[in-house]
């Protein structure tokens, strides 16, 4: 009988399949004074770390991969091994074209002999914590400078269009519109700044958090009752309704509520926010409709990923993303459909807490 047609061979065949097809870098090596000697890399190992197969077998992992300057981190986490623990963690390693960023997770196992063998697998976070620094240091920079500018213009704007005489029409427009694109600019970054503060936690979903959105879109509604006192804005819900969520579902709901007004030409924009349980049992959504103008079907379709962006076709603003993706950081989703008044209906489904 071949190896293959036992249970045991079976399990390995299956096993190599695995390691052989896994996208991410894995080494099986085996501790020998405490030290991993590779005895065999799948492909991704070998094009992620740019070292030929045959010069990887049976040499120190460590000195092939580590920094020096990082043995003594490398030596802590074979320790751990020898002793049977799982290693996790973020590491920096040595590959063929220079430095690269990982994240390790060590396995161990023992073969029924005196030895302790272990896999090393390897997923290479490089690209996405080169992005993620970019990301934060063009989020920190340009927010500040453009709220800062667009305060300036606000500012000079309104001090212009005090001075110019009543009887320059075109002069007092221009200001006008000077006034209203710094406001619209000085949102954006507000706007900017309420999406990072959803996302920055790495996976809200994944928490026991759990907050009553009611109790959200009553300070909400109460909120923009008292600034947009022309607006006719009414709650529809029950006393209360937790969801698994935390207090940035308010930022979501507040942006909702705010383009409804912001976009309607009305004298007296109609808002209604409804909480109710949604149709499929365990969940729960929040609905913002109004009556003023249609949102383009292009603008939904790149919003909820029907349609790609593009330069020509993307979001006018942030409010919507905004919604998006508090929706995905709290594990539910984005609907469009058109309200009763004729109007938007824009709907977030959370899980019921």
């Amino acid at each position: 009988m071949d190896e293959h047609d036992t249970p045991e061979g079976g399990e390995a065949t299956r096993y190599r399949h695995l390691v052989r097809h896994i996208r991410d870098a894995v080494v099986e090596f085996e501790l020998v004074d405490g030290e991993p000697i590779v005895r065999e890399v799948n492909e991704a190992f070998v094009d992620d770390f740019g070292y030929e197969r045959a010069a990887l077998r049976d040499e120190p992992l460590n000195r092939l991969i580590v920094p020096e300057w990082k043995r003594d981190e490398a030596r802590e986490l074979d320790e751990r091994t020898a002793t049977g623990e799982v290693n996790y963690r973020r590491v920096t390693r040595e590959t063929a074209s220079g430095l690269r960023e990982f994240l390790y997770r060590g396995v161990p196992y023992e073969d029924g002999t005196v030895r302790t063998d272990g896999f090393a697998v390897y997923t290479d976070l490089t690209d996405i914590t080169q992005h993620q620094r970019r990301l934060r240091v063009l989020n920190r920079v340009l927010r500040h400078n453009l709220r800062n500018e667009a305060n300036v213009v606000i500012g000079n704007a309104a001090r212009l269009a005090g001075q110019l005489d009543d009887a320059d029409d075109e002069a007092g427009e221009s200001a006008a519109a000077i006034r209203e694109a710094a406001s619209r600019l000085e949102r954006l970054t507000r706007e900017a700044g309420d999406i990072v503060r959803v996302l920055s936690r790495a996976n809200p979903a994944a928490s026991d958090e759990s907050v009553d959105c009611v109790r959200l879109a009553r300070s909400v509604v109460r909120s923009h009752a008292q600034s947009s006192p022309t607006a006719d804005i009414e709650l529809e819900g029950p006393d209360a309704m937790w969801v698994s969520a935390n207090e940035r579902l308010e930022l979501a709901l507040d942006s909702l509520v705010d383009n409804a007004i912001e976009h309607n030409p009305a004298e007296t924009p109609r808002v209604g926010v409804v909480v109710a349980a949604d149709d499929a049992d365990g969940w729960v959504r929040l609905r913002v409709k109004d009556d003023g103008p249609i949102i383009p079907e292009a603008e939904r379709a790149v919003v909820t990923g029907d349609a790609e962006i593009t330069p020509i076709q993307h979001a006018s603003g942030l409010g919507l993303w905004l919604v998006r993706l508090t929706a995905d950081a709290f594990g539910g989703e984005l609907l469009f459909s058109t309200s009763e008044w004729g109007g938007n209906a824009v709907d977030v489904r959370l899980p019921e807490a």
